[in-house]
């Protein structure tokens, strides 16, 4: 069985199955470090800021926020709030743990939950592994990481025209992460599309679009997943 794999071959999985979030990551953190500079940070206090925090609208936020001399209150407020989708994210991916797992390792997943990680994590069949999504973030942080150093110290080489489309990546790790599950399952894409349509509207109606990004996505998130629980609950076999 798949699961009865060792530790180590989880591992090696997460490493390999986290090469494209890896590239995706490195594109969107060279336009962070671009940002960053930009503001003032140098390559060491970027550097430490991503392999802290992993999170590229938490981090964009903060930048703007350092760039504006915003006090530490607003930062931390602001950051909470952007990156509260992570609290979501963690408890469903607990749900994927064996009961036995040691506290230790919840611990150190609670590091690991990024949108890309918990997608491919949560997209594993039957129990999670931890050193499965350990994988996956070594090789996905290395390159977070190295992508807003670069950023930071060659940005300026490089047309802003191109430094720019470098975000495009993330939209093509987004779709290789969906794709493959809804192609297996119809009602995870009816879910997907109901996603989309739903952020499409949230970003059109007036009234709605004046919701933060972060708010958007908790808001979205409970209701679509509260709905799919609902219609079509997982069923814990004993």
């Amino acid at each position: 069985m798949e699961n009865k794999k060792s530790s180590l071959s989880w591992f090696l999985l997460g490493l390999k199955n986290g090469i494209p979030i890896c590239l995706g990551y490195f594109a969107v953190s060279f336009a962070l470090g671009i940002a960053a500079r930009n503001t003032g940070l140098n390559a060491m206090q970027s550097f430490l800021m991503s392999a802290t925090m992993v999170a590229s609208a938490g981090e964009f936020a903060a930048i703007s926020l350092i760039g504006s001399s915003a006090g530490i209150l607003e930062m931390i407020g602001t950051t909470f709030i952007v990156n509260m989708r992570y609290m979501l994210m963690s408890m469903s991916m607990s749900q994927k743990l064996s009961e036995d797992t040691k506290p230790a390792h919840r611990f150190f997943l609670s590091y690991c939950v990024t949108d890309e990680i918990f997608g491919l994590s949560s997209a594993v069949t039957g129990k999670l592994c931890p050193f499965y999504t350990y994988g996956i973030t070594l090789i996905s942080v290395s390159g977070w990481c190295l992508g807003t150093v670069l950023g930071v110290m060659l940005g300026n080489i490089l047309p802003p025209v191109i430094s720019g489309a470098m975000g495009v990546a993330m939209y093509g790790m987004f779709l290789a992460i969906i794709i493959p599950p809804s192609r297996k399952n119809h009602f995870i894409l009816a879910l997907v599309v109901l996603s989309m349509a739903a952020s499409a509207l949230f970003a059109c109606v007036p009234i709605l679009s004046k919701i933060s990004s972060g708010f958007r996505v908790i808001i979205l998130t409970v209701l679509i997943a509260g709905i799919a629980s609902i219609i079509k609950p997982v069923r814990v076999e004993e």
